[in-house]
């Protein structure tokens, strides 16, 4: 693992438990990265934010029976930013190869949603993307760029193909945006479209997307959550998921063709804690019904 023993440090034990990086199962990576941050900035301390919360809230998962204590998961600290979103990009791609190549699963906890990027990047053929994102993500340029968290999903595309996404929780585009979706098809779930199909229903539909697939990532952009729930993020939306509607969603995707997840745009500053509380409990409930399905 020479890329993760270069490029990250050591910080504070997400959970307060962590097992030897040989033996674990789940290896989780910080990366506090927000330069293309255009509204809120300050996702760079959501790592530090989310870890803090991990360590003050209980471990055990109701909904899945799995104590989070007793789940192998080593934490490897926070990868090595530079002021360069390609660099940065390359770094994780090679820490995230490393760990897969390991037979682990990774968690990476962002920052902002531009770092999925290289996630997926590292992903092999015949992958399935799932987003609980507002936002479609889906612009070909941003800012002059095409490296942004308003980009990502649109890159995403370019690896796993316009069939290869789903995105849940959408709820804020622009025009570009909406004429790509129509043009290329691809599956989107506002909150509007699942309450109404219901959660039993909205499951079978992303069911149905993740059977497609060999593997799938699993991307959580803390946005996804009404701001009711999770005020502290970069983009807030109105009109968003409650929790028990993405956590009801996630655990369908959550299962042993999931190869890695992360969490990201948490901006600790603009709340009292509740948001870092909330990614903390979906990370722990994500790792659990993982778990479970991996060992039952």
């Amino acid at each position: 693992m020479q890329n993760l023993s270069f490029h990250t440090s050591k910080t504070d034990n997400f959970s307060g438990f962590s097992t030897p990086l040989d033996e674990s199962r789940y290896v989780v990576v910080g990366v506090p990265y927000d330069h293309t941050s255009t509204y809120r900035a300050g996702s760079r301390f959501g790592p530090h934010a989310i870890r803090d919360a991990s360590l003050n809230i209980e471990t055990y998962s109701i909904r899945t029976g799995i104590d989070i204590e007793r789940v192998r998961i080593h934490d490897a600290g926070d990868l090595h930013i530079v002021d360069n979103a390609e660099e940065t990009l390359s770094r994780l791609e090679g820490v995230t190869r490393d760990i897969l190549t390991s037979k682990k699963v990774p968690v990476i906890i962002g920052g902002e949603h531009t770092i999925t990027q290289a996630a997926v990047r590292s992903l092999p053929e015949r992958v399935g993307v799932v987003s609980f994102d507002a936002h479609g993500d889906l612009r070909d340029e941003y800012g002059g760029g095409k490296i942004s968290h308003a980009t990502v999903l649109r890159r995403i595309t370019e690896k796993v193909g316009t069939e290869g996404v789903l995105v849940l929780g959408v709820r804020a585009l622009c025009k570009e945006e909406v004429d790509f979706i129509k043009q290329h098809k691809i599956q989107t779930m506002t909150p509007w479209d699942i309450r109404a199909a219901g959660l039993a229903k909205a499951a079978e539909r992303v069911a149905a997307f993740t059977k497609k697939f060999d593997h799938t990532y699993l991307t959580i952009d803390s946005d996804a959550l009404d701001p009711a729930f999770a005020p502290g993020v970069s983009n807030p939306e109105f009109d968003g998921l409650a929790p028990d509607e993405l956590l009801s969603l996630v655990r369908v995707v959550a299962d042993e063709r999931m190869l890695g997840f992360d969490l990201v745009e948490v901006c600790p500053n603009y709340d009292s804690g509740a948001t870092a509380v909330a990614a903390a409990r979906i990370i722990f409930e994500v790792i659990a019904q993982a778990e479970k399905a991996r060992s039952g």
